[in-house]
């Protein structure tokens, strides 16, 4: 069901606030550039300190703003499978089409807690579910036992795969359905992915360069690997560079080199530290995405 490069989208801020004009701004440019989706408030749109009422507000503007020409995967995650519910069944109710759910973090259920966690969401609510694994930022990583026993309930269609093992991932695409969707959650893994039966990524680097990485997981579901080795070169300073320091803080710095959003993030995210953002500045001009001035 979900396939391509699909980007999980900063949230922009201005004053404090939610720069909506900015969000809708961000949403024309993946659209325009060929991406295959769009994540709203996922971890890349710090959705940890967003309120309730942001939340909604975020995933309802990126539906009206997609307006059903790229499909809409709301992030619904939360360490409280009630408050996941309501966040999840809120998505629904907005038109998302789907809905990326993160494994709770902090309390570190057990695999059993972790399938009645997921499971209870799918049940209660007939939306298309992505499980997000990402032990580094959970604590917790799905086994690929777990997945495909998630993978016997209907409406959960796919798994976000950040385990940074491209063993389990393989584990995962044996153990699963032909039509179980496993997207990278890391833009490094997504040709490895691709090329082990994976269906694309959701992406941190598409947020400014969606067009390469369309051409990317197009050129890796094609066969083409010799393009898709030559997107992969081209792009592995910036996957690098985007990830010096925690995410989403740099790219929401490149971002704002590139004049999108302002330079703004919500405690405990900060501004980079001066020598990372030179970094950051000195990838972007020579990849061409901002001039030398």
């Amino acid at each position: 069901m979900f396939r391509g490069a699909i980007t999980a989208l900063v949230t922009p801020f201005r004053d404090g606030r939610v720069d909506e004009p900015a969000l809708r701004d961000l949403i024309e440019f993946q659209i325009e550039n060929g991406i295959d989706g769009l994540v709203p408030c996922g971890t890349t749109g710090e959705s940890p300190t967003l309120s309730h009422d942001e939340h909604d507000r975020v995933i309802e503007i990126t539906i009206e703003a997609a307006g059903k020409r790229v499909p809409v995967i709301a992030g619904t995650g939360s360490n409280s499978t009630a408050e996941a519910l309501r966040l999840t069944r809120h998505a629904y109710e907005a038109g998302a089409d789907g809905a990326l759910i993160a494994c709770p973090y902090y309390n570190k259920p057990t695999q059993e807690g972790l399938y009645q966690h997921f499971s209870t969401i799918a049940k209660n609510v007939p939306i298309p579910i992505l499980p997000y694994n990402i032990p580094g930022r959970t604590g917790i990583n799905m086994s690929p036992e777990l997945i495909a026993r998630l993978a016997g309930i209907d409406n959960i269609v796919g798994v976000k795969e950040a385990s940074g093992s491209i063993k389990q991932m393989n584990d995962v695409i044996d153990l699963c359905p032909p039509d179980f969707a496993v997207l990278s959650g890391d833009d490094g893994f997504t040709l490895p992915l691709m090329a082990i039966g994976g269906r694309g990524v959701i992406s941190v680097a598409s947020n400014i360069v969606p067009a390469d990485m369309a051409a990317l997981v197009d050129s890796a579901a094609d066969d083409n690997l010799t393009r898709a080795r030559m997107l992969h070169k081209k792009m592995s300073a910036l996957f690098d560079v985007l990830f010096i320091e925690v995410n989403p803080t740099p790219v929401k710095a490149a971002l704002a080199l590139m004049g999108k959003i302002q330079y703004e993030y919500r405690l405990p995210l900060c501004p980079m530290a001066e020598a990372n953002h030179r970094k950051l500045r000195k990838v972007m001009i020579e990849y061409g995405l901002i001039g030398p001035n």
